[in-house]
């Protein structure tokens, strides 16, 4: 069992929390569990529920889309000093992508509703997390839609062989993924706007209550 003591040091020596305040990344470690999970373990499935995120510490990671009609398309293999899973984030909190460990794995996993309540009742808190994870969410769209392009197009089906239905319906259904991970991506992009929009007022208005005010004549 990690102390801890000891998660606050994984935590501080971590790249994704690396330059956040002192105090932010203090707020983190009640939050955080040393996991593992033996190579060819699923950390989640597409569609399941996203009750958590991971840190990674060793090991090594296969980010995958699941289609109905063959093997899981790995998008994008994920090792040491990366981050997983996003969905979290935004409603309907299902995840957009499977998780596979190609090897023995160690992460640190972080509570998806303890985080968010930690988040509403903390803004700057709030702020730090959804500024880490925008770009993480932009990478990995950026990564799936290049994939799908290697998959589904440009290529024509011939005039005389029509595409299949089950992968017509695979296309779709792809397609649709991307679509909401997008707009997922823009509902976040918004709220990180209004976090930081907050913090600026609510920093204008500590200076005006400090400010010595003028005596009267």
């Amino acid at each position: 069992m990690v102390k801890p003591r000891d998660l606050g040091r994984v935590i501080d020596e971590h790249p994704f929390f690396r330059d956040m305040a002192p105090d932010l990344r203090a707020a983190l470690v009640c939050l955080a569990v040393n996991e593992r999970f033996a190579a060819g373990e699923h950390l989640f499935r597409e569609g399941a529920e996203a009750r958590k995120f991971y840190v990674i510490r060793e090991g090594q990671v296969a980010v995958e889309v699941e289609p109905p009609v063959r093997k899981p398309i790995v998008l994008e293999t994920l090792g040491a000093g990366d981050v997983l899973g996003w969905s979290w984030l935004v409603p309907p909190h299902r995840a957009a992508f499977a998780a596979r460990a190609q090897t023995d794995l160690r992460v640190l996993a972080f509570d998806a509703d303890c985080l968010r309540r930690a988040m509403l009742e903390n803004p700057q808190l709030g702020y730090a997390v959804l500024a880490r994870f925008v770009p993480v969410m932009a990478h990995r769209l950026a990564a799936a839609r290049m994939q799908m392009l290697d998959l589904y197009g440009p290529a024509v089906a011939p005039k005389d062989k029509p595409a299949k239905p089950k992968v017509e319906k695979a296309v779709r259904d792809s397609k649709g993924r991307n679509r909401s991970a997008v707009a997922a991506l823009e509902g976040v992009k918004a709220e990180a706007a209004a976090t930081k929009a907050e913090l600026k007022l609510a920093k204008k208005g500590k200076k005006a209550d400090k400010a010595p005010k003028k005596k009267g004549k």
